[in-house]
């Protein structure tokens, strides 16, 4: 009997950082509407939450507005959420893939491991040679840590 290993590295695309506070705070920032709302997105975007339910099969629906002014409207669906520790969503507007966010305490700080994954390496690639998401997953990173930098200052 063979042994065939899988890898997803073909169709993901992955961000860590080393945010500066501890697991609690970095969680609420994630998991509260009033919060995520001030740094979702890419450079520039602002956002209107109109529904978040951060529970195993809770919705989340937002618009995500453009620097030159044009409204995304997106729905998510959560899949998996462990306080703490873990939050998995399945994003369903426009281009579709499952997000996971791990979240791991390291004393005052909190190491997050943030994945997005496609269906295939076709729909990465489509989605790709439409947007640069990998650009906008890290200009979104990006602004949550300057989020909770500034919060913690």
């Amino acid at each position: 009997m063979s042994t065939i290993e899988s890898s997803t590295a073909n169709r993901e695309i992955i961000v860590t950082r080393l945010l500066p506070s501890p697991v609690t705070h970095v969680w609420e920032v994630w998991t509260n509407p009033d919060h995520i709302k001030q740094w979702w997105g890419p450079n520039g975007f602002t956002n209107t939450i109109t529904q978040m339910d951060v529970i195993p099969d809770g919705v989340w629906k937002l618009i995500m507005h453009g620097p030159d002014g044009t409204d995304y409207d997106n729905e998510s669906r959560f899949t998996e959420v462990v306080p703490y520790q873990k939050i998995a969503y399945n994003h369903l507007s426009g281009h579709e893939f499952t997000a996971t966010i791990l979240f791991e305490e390291r004393g005052m700080q909190t190491h997050m491991h943030w994945q997005m994954l496609f269906e295939s390496k076709e729909e990465l690639d489509r989605i790709l040679s439409l947007y640069d998401i990998r650009e906008g997953l890290n200009q979104n990173a990006d602004r949550l840590q300057t989020y909770i930098t500034n919060l913690t200052n």
